[in-house]
């Protein structure tokens, strides 16, 4: 500690220049630094949802949930599995420890999910992209007058949330509200007897219309031209002109027996939003792990890119309801409006009880020099902050040392040679600056060791922290983090050097200076 502070008293404007480098590479990171709203403290989790329509729930537990539940519960550093039965769904939940990453959960799920026994009609499994922090962009479609909520769930559904899902960052999009288009075949059974077709018949042959099939090659001298039959559906005419079958040697088309109209599925929700009771909405969803503000830049970009060019039908376009980007401000705000607080009332107390304004501009100094300090640090590690970890900063503890190294430096330099003492030609300038630097090193060498051991006390209680496990070591630890980089970091203390205190000092030594002035004493 005695060397840190010669050092810093010999090379006084090299400690300016680290003191501003600081500050200006703190401002250069954080607008770098990733901001989370808030930290995801849960430990891994794997959802595994099955639907299955017309299967009541006891039917679900038997047939699926069970043989699910079954085939993982013997997967390594599982701690909890909670299974839910609905009709037609069936919901599984995996609780990994903390040995486990999400990846390598999801990992070990997927394995043991490729060796399950085929489910009653070949539903397959899948991974829900939830997650407890996922939820990052909120958005509504907003259309003319004419335009229903089935138009616009129809543009959601094959248009937005394909582009959505493009963006890096994001692992899924959730529709909300509107009404799923479908289209309708009201079938006229008198019509379908006289023809002797029965509905089954009638199903088959237009789903076998709706496939494109192969018919090999036709050789045409030196080259073969591919032989394909066409037969996708892409209009309401194309089904109506579907042939069942023949009767008579006539056709007999869909038109013939049924009637194509445009419905609609069952609705089992609805959302609202202020007077509005019926629109369509997006939630755009964050893969785990991914850092929140430049994948809320990415999707921003994207809704910008998407009402300025023709993506959307004329007068159609994306609205947003909610980001988290306003949390994210709003913690940053917060952060920078008690740091500034923080600073005035540091400085104005300091300067209230030493009366000194110098020395309460260095105390207050401390506070962005170790919040910038910290803020480097995540940067180049790269991890990100957010309201806990950045608010557990305490200003107290920051500025404690500073004040004791001010103030023990302040009272030696009221006790050595002034600025009138000079001027009245009593000593030189050099030997008063000689005298100042003595007395910062002496007041430096007297507080040194206790302030060392304060430091070290702070960062003992909070090292703690360190050691915990589960949730409560995923919450805490950044914050025990953050405290020690700032508890640690000083700004250079030896501004005083060059500072004229006005005080008086003991006779002995105002007599050894003026005969020191004179040459009368060696």
């Amino acid at each position: 500690m005695d060397r840190l502070v010669a050092i810093a008293v010999q090379r006084r404007y090299l400690m300016v220049g680290v003191f501003v480098a600081v500050l200006i590479g703190g401002l250069i990171a954080f607008g770098q630094l990733n901001i989370e709203a808030y930290s995801d403290p849960t430990p891994p989790m794997v959802d595994i949802v099955t639907q299955s329509s017309g299967l009541s729930a006891e039917e679900i537990e038997r047939y699926i949930t069970i043989p699910i539940e079954t085939q993982v519960a013997g997967i390594k550093n599982v701690t909890t599995i909670r299974t839910i039965s609905l009709y037609g769904l069936s919901d599984v939940k995996l609780q990994f420890s903390f040995a486990y990453t999400y990846d390598e959960a999801l990992q070990q799920v997927l394995n043991r999910l490729a060796q399950l026994a085929p489910l009653p009609g070949n539903v397959q499994p899948q991974i829900s992209p939830a997650s407890p922090i996922g939820e990052i962009y909120r958005y509504r479609l907003v259309g003319p007058p004419n335009y229903s909520v089935l138009d616009l769930k129809t543009i959601q559904d094959w248009i937005l949330q394909r582009r959505f899902r493009a963006v890096p960052g994001v692992i899924d999009v959730t529709g909300w509200g509107g009404k799923t288009k479908t289209y309708e075949l009201q079938v006229d059974f008198n019509k379908l007897i006289a023809n002797g077709l029965t509905l089954p018949q009638m199903l088959q042959a237009v789903s076998n219309s709706n496939v494109n099939v192969g018919g090999n090659t036709v050789n045409i001298g030196s080259q073969s031209a591919v032989v394909r039959g066409v037969g996708l559906i892409r209009s309401m005419d194309d089904l109506a002109k579907t042939m069942i079958s023949q009767s008579g040697g006539n056709p007999v088309l869909v038109k013939d027996v049924a009637t194509v109209t445009v419905g609609e599925k069952p609705r089992l929700g609805i959302a609202g939003l202020d007077e509005n009771d019926d629109i369509v909405q997006g939630i755009v969803l964050m893969r785990r792990g991914e850092q929140t503000t430049p994948t809320i830049e990415r999707v921003e970009q994207l809704v910008a890119k998407i009402n300025s060019a023709s993506t959307l039908p004329p007068g159609v376009h994306i609205e947003r309801i909610y980001d988290r980007k306003d949390l994210i401000d709003l913690t940053t705000s917060t952060v920078l409006h008690n740091m500034v607080i923080g600073i005035l009332l540091i400085v104005l107390l300091q300067w209230i009880f030493l009366g000194d304004l110098r020395s309460a501009l260095i105390v207050g100094a401390t506070i962005p020099f170790a919040l910038f300090f910290a803020v480097i640090i995540l940067v180049l590690r790269g991890e990100s902050a957010n309201l806990l970890s950045v608010g557990a900063i305490d200003f107290g503890l920051i500025v404690d040392a500073t004040v004791i190294m001010v103030e023990a430096i302040f009272r030696r330099l009221t006790q050595t040679t002034t600025l009138s003492e000079i001027e009245e030609g009593y000593i030189s300038t050099d030997t008063a600056m000689d005298m100042k630097r003595h007395a910062v090193l002496s007041a430096g060498a007297d507080v040194s060791r206790s302030i060392f051991f304060a430091a070290t006390i702070i960062v003992a209680a909070f090292l703690p922290l360190f050691t915990l496990s589960g949730v409560e070591g995923n919450i805490f630890r950044a914050d025990g983090a953050n405290v020690c980089l700032c508890a640690g970091r000083r700004p250079a203390c030896d501004l005083h050097c060059d500072a004229g205190v006005e005080r008086d000092y003991p006779a002995a030594l105002r007599a050894r200076n003026r005969n020191a002035a004179d040459g009368t004493v060696a």
